[in-house]
């Protein structure tokens, strides 16, 4: 390519398309450089300083914006998201900005020749392509701003003097604009503030209740509704329909409509993310209808995967100077440029490209849709089966039910309606679920979306992010299999809900917290009981005893997850449990949450208890010492006392006093002596202390088995052959332990023969020796004495 570039006439051309590679080279290939900084720790440089007097480099410059890109991303997962998938074409559409203001600085009238070009050939790809014959474009950054100048357009058509009277002419007959109640949120209210108009007139038309999809407008309601305004003098001016709705994605009948508008001679405004199926070779008659509509908005880049290319507008009408007054088409020739970006990316993708990407996408969702069909606990909600690029689905039990009732028999087909809490918790469900696969599989570009009669559900919509993320049938296919590892999850969850209540509420210091927000098990809570009457005392023992609780499960070996809840919203001085498996046993689970409190809080008692025993302790301790010494002092006299006179008189009588100390018992509060204690040492018995004992709520498991599991005896991974040997290497280690511990007990009674007759031998030797040491002891008084009197 860079060869090509040098046999360039134009050097100025040449050198931008490499500048432009050496940018875009610089800006993506730093995954080396990034990971050894986020080896060390990240110090921020993009505080602004003062502005440079002799400027800098074009590498520097280039290193400050891919520091501003990448400089706040801390860890690995946030780096995937820097540039997407952007590939030559994407280049193209990045040229194209930089030749436009290249472009610019030409003289007038080549800038002009050069414009008209661009903007017509870009025209007539695009109305060829989507099959809009005869048709003008306007390009605009904001999708919503084609829409905003056909609403000027259509008002100058309607209202001959709007230019010379303005607001009066509105004002004498008001006009209204019908969108659906499916159009994306926001949408006539931004129309009535940048066009000046009152809400009033903006009209929401309802979907269908009855017939037909509900994701549709009803066009007899519609009907109604703009008789009824023609009645009470207003001019029904606009319709904005969907081929597409953005949350399911379905298709208005545009047939219909149009019908309607030209009853009424009002304008039809098309948009949606189906109108990208026109260029394919097969395409539905409801969305095929859209050609024969005024105008139609088209969003490329995300259709195609072309950053920074504006959106398209194509419209029909005749006045050009309407057209111009609206804003739709512009005198001045820079502006033209707008379609330079479009204009390069088209050539380069070319006819066949351009289908072959809308065709992937249509064939990944017709793929995906295939899989859910046979998918149980899964409801779709698709227009077209055959055609329908936007595949909206949600996890639900209704039609397990349903199944279910029509096996057991035509008397039991009358099913209870849901109701708002189990909606709810659907709801909360389901949001996890589309977090889930968004995040295992961040190349499929599921999220979540929130529809007025499904409620919340998990939409695929490849046209709209298979070119931009680079989606593949394997991304489809592992999808599905993740979907697959989480439907279990969702039933066994959904069903051990009530158990895991009842059970709460049966527990003594337990209370169940129904969060139906929580997608998981359910919320419990430890209820401190204390007699004390200040309410924040008894708030932060109950937070302290909690916290301590969640520590103590999540050290746990099990599977499950014990968290705080949400961070926003969430209920105070509870655990949340989360997702769960079918072999959960919800008893253990309750009863080692109670258990475990209950410890926590005799601990935190005792602790409290502690510090009044201690305190008491110390003050008896000092009392009794104080005693202890003046008990001393009268035992050796006041003699003794005297510096110099005590200590000629012990060494003539040495006085010999038993050591006396006291120990303080935590378990009794009290003083004890340690005369005991010597007592013990000095006649050390070398007896064992007695084995710890094990808690109750612990029952035996098989090995390797984790907490909170039930053995699934009536599972096939279970069978008889199993429990029976099972059974058999329980009665042989019990046989084993019995053994050895008549094995233990005769042994014992053999130690305690041997250590008596040591005993026996000891006391023999001690009383030898202290007879011994007597003979010795008056020996040595008789020499002493006789020292004595010779000094004497």
């Amino acid at each position: 390519m860079e060869s090509s570039l040098e046999k360039m006439v134009d050097p100025t051309l040449a050198e931008m398309g490499k500048n432009l590679n050496e940018a875009m080279k610089m800006l993506e290939d730093n995954q080396r450089k990034m990971e050894e900084e986020n080896e060390k720790k990240y110090v921020r440089n993009d505080i602004p300083g003062p502005l440079q007097g002799s400027g800098q480099d074009m590498v520097s410059i280039l290193q400050l914006v891919q520091n501003l890109m990448h400089g706040e991303e801390e860890d690995e997962s946030s780096q995937s998201y820097r540039l997407q998938n952007v590939g030559e074409q994407g280049h193209m559409a990045l040229l194209g900005h930089s030749l436009a203001a290249y472009i610019s600085v030409l003289n007038r009238e080549r800038l002009r020749n050069l414009t008209t070009r661009i903007l017509s050939d870009t025209t007539l790809w695009l109305c060829r392509l989507f099959r809009y014959e005869n048709g003008s474009a306007y390009y605009h950054e904001d999708d919503r701003e084609g829409l905003l100048k056909v609403c000027r357009l259509v008002i100058h058509s309607c209202y001959e003097d709007y230019t010379v009277e303005g607001f009066n002419v509105l004002y004498n007959k008001q006009p209204v604009i019908y969108i659906s109640s499916a159009a994306r949120t926001g949408l006539g209210q931004t129309l009535c503030n940048q066009l000046g108009l009152p809400l009033s007139c903006m009209c929401r038309v309802p979907c269908n209740t009855m017939f037909g999809s509900q994701h549709q407008m009803d066009v007899a309601l519609l009907d109604r509704l703009i008789k009824d305004d023609i009645n009470s003098g207003k001019l029904p001016l606009l319709l904005v329909a969907n081929a597409g709705t953005p949350g399911a994605g379905h298709t208005d009948k545009l047939g219909r409509l149009k019908e309607l508008c030209e009853q009424y001679n009002m304008w039809l405004h098309v948009e949606g993310v189906n109108l990208a199926t026109l260029a394919l070779g097969y395409v539905s008659s409801s969305v095929l209808a859209a050609t024969k509509c005024d105008s139609m908005t088209l969003t490329l880049g995300s259709w195609l995967g072309l950053p920074a290319v504006p959106a398209v507008t194509l419209y029909r009408h005749e006045d050009p100077s309407l057209s111009l007054a609206a804003g739709l088409t512009s005198s001045q020739p820079v502006e033209k440029l707008r379609a330079l970006p479009l204009w390069l990316s088209l050539q380069y993708l070319g006819h066949d490209g351009i289908v072959q990407r809308i065709k992937h996408a249509s064939q990944l969702s017709q793929r995906l849709l295939e899989n859910l069909k046979n998918m149980d606990f899964i409801k779709t909600s698709v227009e077209d089966e055959l055609s329908s690029p936007v595949v909206v689905f949600k996890f639900s039990t209704e039609l397990q039910n349903i199944d279910q009732m029509l096996h057991a028999g035509p008397a039991s087909i009358i099913q209870p309606p849901i109701t708002s809490n189990e909606r709810h918790i659907c709801d909360t469900f389901n949001q996890w679920l589309g977090e889930q696969l968004a995040q295992l599989v961040p190349a499929s570009g599921v999220d979540v979306v929130e529809l007025d009669d499904e409620g919340t559900c998990v939409r695929f919509s490849p046209l709209m992010t298979s070119a931009v993320l680079g989606t593949e049938v394997q991304d489809v296919d592992q999808l599905v299999d993740c979907l697959k590892m989480k439907i279990p999850i969702l039933t066994c969850t959904l069903q051990l809900r009530e158990e895991f209540e009842q059970e709460v509420k049966r527990t003594v210091g337990l209370s169940y917290i129904e969060d139906l927000s929580w997608p998981g098990l359910g919320v419990v809570r430890y209820e401190y009981n204390s007699d004390r009457k200040n309410d924040d005392k008894q708030e932060k023992e109950a937070e302290k005893i909690n916290t301590g609780l969640l520590k103590k499960l999540n050290e746990l070996e099990s599977d499950l997850t014990f968290s705080l809840g949400p961070e926003f919203g969430g209920e105070k001085n509870c655990v949340y449990i989360g997702m769960v498996t079918e072999d959960l046993d919800v008893s253990e689970l309750v009863e080692t949450i109670a258990a475990t409190g209950r410890e926590i809080e005799e601990n935190s008692r005792l602790l409290e208890n502690m510090t009044e025993i201690v305190r008491k302790g110390i003050q008896e301790a000092q009392v009794q010492l104080q005693k202890a010494n003046e008990e001393r002092l009268l035992e050796e006299g006041l003699l003794r006392q005297i510096p110099v006179v005590g200590s000629v008189l012990n060494w003539f009588s040495p006085f010999q006093a038993s050591p006396k100390g006291r120990t303080f018992n935590l378990t009794a509060g009290s003083l004890e002596s340690t005369e005991p204690t010597y007592v013990s040492k000095a006649q050390g018995t070398g007896t064992t202390p007695p084995p710890t004992p094990t808690p109750s709520r612990i029952k035996q498991r098989l090995p390797g088995q984790k907490l909170f599991k039930r053995s699934l005896r009536s599972s096939d991974g279970f069978s008889e052959t199993s429990s029976v040997s099972h059974t058999d290497d329980l009665e042989k280690m019990e046989q084993r332990s019995h053994s050895v511990s008549t094995v233990q007990e005769q042994g014992t009674v053999e130690t305690e023969k041997e250590q008596k007759n040591e005993i026996a031998q000891v006391t023999n030797d001690k009383t030898e020796d202290l007879q011994s040491d007597k003979s010795q002891q008056s020996g040595n008084d008789c020499t002493k004495v006789k020292e004595q009197e010779s000094l004497r």
